[in-house]
């Protein structure tokens, strides 16, 4: 199965970009954001194809996405107004006062990435190597020095590939109670020298 390595991602697969990047993260967002139908109409409203980079068969159906989060925007870049939208009001204030105990800084610098996946029925043809390396690029031509991730401690599958990219770990923070809400007990921020690509 062939798959090409696009900027954004095509408006047709908005829908299913939605529900590929809330099923990668259901694990850790699900007590904010289940149902799950509510969760994809939510994520469909909020993707941003100018922070994407995805995967897309011969037949133009989506198979992986990636996403970035610069000053000027990110894939998932929705605020208290989107949230109630879906949520009503009451229901978007909570969640967005928690969500917000998720956010990561941007740093002067640092492309931060804000998720990665794959389909799974597309999963096992490198493709998450591929928007990696899709990603790296994207840095060198915004001019950062460097990629940030921050990876769960219930994905070690996840930080194995990443440490097999180059990303090496350079900081933990941990959740204290909030794990029993959030479904996992800390972080790992990982950061690529994006130099490393050009030596």
């Amino acid at each position: 199965m062939n798959a090409t390595i696009q900027t954004g991602f095509p408006e047709d697969q908005r829908a299913v970009a939605a529900a590929l990047y809330y099923e990668a993260f259901r694990g850790k967002l699900h007590r904010l954001f289940d149902p799950p139908e509510k969760a994809h109409a939510f994520f469909s409203d909020i993707l941003d194809p100018q922070f994407a980079i995805s995967a897309v068969s011969e037949t133009g159906t989506l198979m992986g996405l990636a996403g970035y989060k610069t000053s000027q925007g990110a894939l998932t870049d929705g605020d208290l107004k989107d949230l109630s939208r879906r949520y009503g009001a009451f229901g978007g204030l909570w969640r967005g006062l928690l969500v917000s105990l998720l956010e990561r800084d941007l740093e002067d610098g640092i492309l931060l990435m804000d998720g990665i996946c794959v389909s799974a029925d597309a999963r096992g043809l490198g493709l998450g190597t591929q928007l990696l390396h899709a990603i790296k690029n994207k840095a060198a031509d915004l001019n950062c020095t460097s990629v940030r991730l921050d990876v769960i401690d219930t994905n070690p599958r996840a930080q194995a590939l990443y440490s097999r990219e180059g990303f090496v770990p350079v900081g933990t923070e941990t959740l204290g109670p909030l794990k029993y809400l959030f479904g996992f007990s800390e972080s790992t921020r990982m950061e690529y020298a994006v130099a490393q690509q050009n030596t």
